[in-house]
């Protein structure tokens, strides 16, 4: 017969904080700049998910009752057109945060690209612990912040570059976007296909495949594999991005 015993006081929390210790997204969530109390209390309201590639994380129109940290992966977001036709509107890594700003139902949709992982929090419970969290409170303001800057960038992407600085630049800002695997020796993953892309750009794949094989030709970048590039000139494709050519 099993004997069932009582675990020692803090003991339940002290796992946790080992749980939570060993997430390798941690140094680039929401979740880093709290103390351990307040990371337990957050981590009681986790729910820990593994995504496979396609999965979805939520659809536009669906209730808005959960939000995300995602930990592991990558995940696209995006909106459908009343004719079917979809833009891509972010591209988010380990770190980033996702369904807060939203109102009582999802205004967009969120896929994994690819195998990962996430934290899901009910909003009515994260909400309250904002409430009582100054520090969680205060990142997610920044976050906030950081979104708008994006949003504002985007626009500037797709209403007034060419089709080769929107390119260059969406390239330039890929190989720092994902924290958890930083680029080696210029390499940049490319977890999304080409058609992903000229969703995000407002291209057409071909004219994303024409400037890709331009840059290639031009030695500013190197294929690697579908999924990996080099950028051998980094200076240059800065520059192309910003449109000094």
């Amino acid at each position: 017969m099993l004997e069932l015993k009582t675990l020692p006081d803090g003991c339940a929390g002290r796992r946790r904080l080992d749980t939570c210790a060993r997430c390798g997204a941690r140094a680039y969530s929401v979740c880093a700049s709290l103390d351990d109390t307040e990371l337990v209390r957050l981590d009681l309201l986790a729910e820990r998910m593994t995504l496979a590639a396609g999965d979805v994380l939520l659809r536009e129109g669906d209730p808005a009752n959960h939000v995300f940290n995602i930990t592991g992966g990558s995940v696209r977001v995006y909106k459908l057109l009343p004719d079917g036709r979809r833009q891509i509107t972010g591209f988010l890594y380990a770190g980033d945060f996702l369904g807060l700003a939203t109102g009582e139902r999802y205004t967009f949709s969120a896929e994994a690209m690819e195998p990962g992982s996430v934290c899901r929090f009910r909003k009515s419970e994260y909400r309250a612990l904002i409430h009582e969290t100054p520090a969680l409170e205060s990142i997610l303001l920044d976050r906030a912040n950081h979104e708008l800057a994006a949003a504002q960038t985007q626009m500037l992407l797709l209403g007034r570059k060419t089709a080769l600085e929107r390119v260059a630049s969406f390239l330039r800002d890929t190989a720092t976007a994902d924290r958890m695997r930083p680029p080696s020796n210029g390499s940049v993953r490319l977890p999304m296909t080409r058609g992903e892309m000229a969703d995000y750009l407002g291209l057409t794949i071909e004219t994303v495949s024409r400037v890709m094989t331009r840059l290639k030709t031009d030695g500013v970048i190197r294929l690697l594999s579908l999924s990996e590039l080099r950028i051998e000139q980094p200076q240059r494709l800065s520059a192309l991005a910003d449109g000094e050519t």
